[in-house]
């Protein structure tokens, strides 16, 4: 008997992976966590029906999502983590020796420890000792912090579900307020592809950029996220990402990335016309 997991994309699209077998399964009180395993992708995360990471392609989203703000600035030591129970924005920020302290807010515990359990090549990096694990509310975690950290980075669900507060004009205020004067702020911020993200990531850019000077999104092709494109919001204080970057000193680091370059950094910048036009509300949120 063949297994398959499917995953709506929208009420119209699906995307299927033929699965080997299940190797986690937990109903929590914010979520279905499920972890499977498939020849294709390796083994596969998902929360409520939703792929959020696969072994095969995830070192593309955590690369993109870390090293775009680090490259800009590799000059920060604090940052803040929301969402990312699965460990690989934590992975990759452990790369750089001058970061001084990560907090990772998770709302979800039981995310953290299958992902240790199951996902080690993502999680392998949540005992390093600049690490503090925090199992809260993201939304309510930043409420008290002001002036704290060089960098935030919001990896979390859609804008659905346990994320969606992470999606409002009061946490992106929350945001501004606790980073530093040079802060730099990172978000999840979906695909532009099907209808039914095009509002909320629209209305994401547009409340970022009323607390940020510096207001930019990037892309990133992710192929088991739907429409195997997905962008970043990027927002600072003072650094632009373009202008700011200094491919010399980060390529001086000698970090071994798989994705990232400092070349695609410039280019993930490049957004589509039609991107473009969503973003300024040019269209009506359908292509």
């Amino acid at each position: 008997m063949e297994l398959w997991y499917t995953e709506e994309h929208s009420e119209n699209a699906r995307f299927s992976i033929r699965v080997n077998k299940q190797l986690y399964c937990a109903q929590t009180p914010y979520q279905r966590i499920d972890i499977l395993e498939a020849e294709e992708v390796g083994r596969f995360l998902t929360l409520d029906g939703q792929i959020m990471l696969t072994e095969k392609d995830e070192f593309i989203y955590h690369e993109m999502m870390v090293h775009v703000p680090m490259a800009t600035n590799p000059g920060v030591k604090s940052v803040l983590v929301i969402g990312g129970g699965d460990g690989g924005s934590v992975r990759e920020l452990a790369r750089y020796s001058g970061v001084e302290q990560i907090d990772l807010v998770e709302i979800d515990k039981m995310v953290v420890d299958a992902c240790r359990e199951y996902l080690p090549q993502t999680a392998c990096k949540l005992d390093d000792p600049r690490v503090t694990l925090h199992f809260e509310e993201g939304l309510r975690f930043v409420r008290t912090k002001e002036n704290a950290y060089d960098l935030i980075l919001v990896d979390s669900t859609d804008s659905f579900g346990p994320g969606e507060g992470l999606f409002t004009k009061e946490f992106y205020g929350n945001c501004c307020k606790a980073l530093t004067g040079d802060g730099i702020l990172v978000i999840q911020h979906e695909n532009p592809y099907y209808n039914q993200y095009v509002n909320s990531l629209r209305s994401a850019n547009q409340h970022i950029a009323d607390f940020f000077p510096v207001c930019k999104v990037y892309q990133a092709h992710i192929p088991t996220y739907p429409c195997e494109h997905l962008l970043f919001g990027f927002a600072s204080k003072k650094y632009d990402p373009i202008a700011d970057l200094n491919a010399a000193v980060w390529n001086s680091l000698g970090l071994q990335m798989r994705y990232y370059n400092t070349e695609i950094h410039t280019a993930g910048f490049a957004l589509p016309n039609y991107v473009r036009e969503l973003l300024a509300g040019d269209t009506d949120g359908e292509l």
